[in-house]
């Protein structure tokens, strides 16, 4: 089949289409495209992934379950966890995680080793994208070489662009369709297939010149974050020891509708994203001999919060005469971001460890968290009444969850320590804030 073949199928929807690795970007995707018309192979090495969709059990927030159940009623979206299917394939979307191997050194072996069971099955005439966050120059220098170990030959018997994922976990403003796609390919040919597929599921496709602009693309967008979420939390360390509210500086700023965008302080950050894939670029470019000061310092200094908010509420409650040591502590909310069942990184469970390891009796609510069962954690989240919060020397407002009633914690918590400032309005000299 020719590359204009590869491209009329799909133009057409009837390119074969698999999705290696079905996690929060792989099955979004997945589904995506079989809502498009595809018929779409999903391929997992973990059991219970594949159990789980065998039976049409959704595990994906930010997938519709109606979506998700009709086209696999409809056959149009199958998983296997073999390999060898791969050779019935014309387009193979690379979904897997990458890592971070041990401090500030990316972890590239899930990469690898789908890239290498590809390399076996791969046909001739085949889309092959990579998705997943990683260092510039990968897609060419690794991936490229990997699969021409199979004799093919990309550009001329396949075809090979990088796509960087841009899921936001419950997001509900910008799902799947409505983020625009970049899409950088090892040449032309590969680039033009790769956006008339993406055109098939999302409103706009951005062709870049090259696999290495589209990764350090992505990469641009996490580590702005993360330097600007280290850089809020240090203001707010600053801000306390001035005594300024750092809230109502944030907000007398974004009153500015230029060269100003607001980020607010919290615990550090979590998921994937914004905690690893800034540190593949600084790992990539010490290569090269050059240091990435900003993005060392901004993980540092986001990793080092649940620690400085320790310090906090100790000062917090020795200020009403109370002993950390001695405390019952609750904490409201524990994955990293609001309205989601994701603890990736989640930067509330570094917050309990350490509380624990200080001597504190520590219980949990979130309505999205039944149970921890997480290394050293093992807990399960409290019934929020009036009675259980009278109970608790502080609560510490750690996620802004809207499925929490937070105006019963205000009436009955002796004290409250507010991360995340969801009571904004109010003065109360029982409400402290990061």
């Amino acid at each position: 089949m020719s590359y204009k073949a590869l491209k009329k199928k799909i133009i057409s929807g009837q390119a074969k289409i698999g999705v290696i690795g079905l996690g929060y970007v792989g099955l979004p995707l997945a589904v995506g495209f079989a809502k498009a018309g595809f018929s779409v192979l999903g391929i997992d090495l973990d059991e219970d992934r594949i159990c789980r969709i065998q039976a049409r059990k959704n595990y994906i927030s930010d997938v519709s379950t109606k979506d998700f159940r009709k086209v696999i009623d409809e056959k149009k979206f199958c998983v296997a966890s073999q390999f060898d299917l791969v050779q019935q394939l014309d387009v193979i979307l690379i979904c897997v995680p990458t890592p971070i191997k041990r401090k500030y050194t990316p972890d590239i072996s899930f990469i690898t080793n789908a890239v290498k069971s590809i390399a076996r099955y791969l046909k001739r005439s085949s889309l092959v994208i990579l998705e997943s966050t990683t260092y510039p120059g990968t897609t060419k220098e690794l991936i490229q070489p990997a699969l021409e170990k199979s004799g093919l030959r990309v550009g001329r018997d396949f075809f090979l662009a990088f796509s960087p994922e841009r899921i936001d976990p419950g997001n509900k403003q910008y799902p799947l369709a409505k983020i625009p796609k970049v899409v950088g390919g090892i040449d032309a040919k590969s680039s033009e297939l790769t956006k008339r597929l993406y055109q098939k599921i999302v409103k706009q496709v951005h062709v870049v010149s090259s696999t290495e602009v589209a990764e350090m693309t992505k990469l641009l967008e996490n580590s702005f974050r993360i330097i600007n979420i280290g850089w809020i939390n240090e203001l707010a360390m600053m801000s306390h020891r001035l005594g300024i509210d750092v809230w109502e500086v944030i907000g007398a700023a974004k009153t500015k509708p230029f060269g100003f965008m607001p980020f607010y302080p919290g615990l550090g950050v979590g998921g994937h994203c914004i905690p690893e894939d800034p540190l593949y670029l600084a790992w990539r470019v010490k290569q090269y001999g050059f240091n990435s000061k900003y993005i060392k310092l901004s993980s540092d200094t986001n990793a080092h919060m649940p620690r400085y908010a320790v310090e906090r509420i100790q000062e917090t409650l020795q200020k009403q005469k109370k002993n950390l040591r001695q405390a019952r502590v609750l904490v409201v909310g524990v994955t990293y971001k609001k309205d989601v069942k994701d603890l990736r990184k989640s930067p509330p469970l570094r917050l309990i460890e350490l509380l624990q390891a200080a001597g504190v009796q520590v219980d949990f609510f979130d309505p999205f968290i039944p149970f921890l069962e997480i290394g050293l954690l093992h807990l399960r989240s409290i019934a929020l009444t009036a009675e259980k919060l009278k109970s608790y020397d502080c609560v510490v407002v750690a996620t802004d969850h809207t499925k929490v009633n937070y105006s019963l914690i205000f009436k009955n918590a002796s004290l409250i320590f507010d991360i995340r400032n969801v009571y904004q309005k109010q003065k109360a000299k029982k409400i402290f804030r990061i």
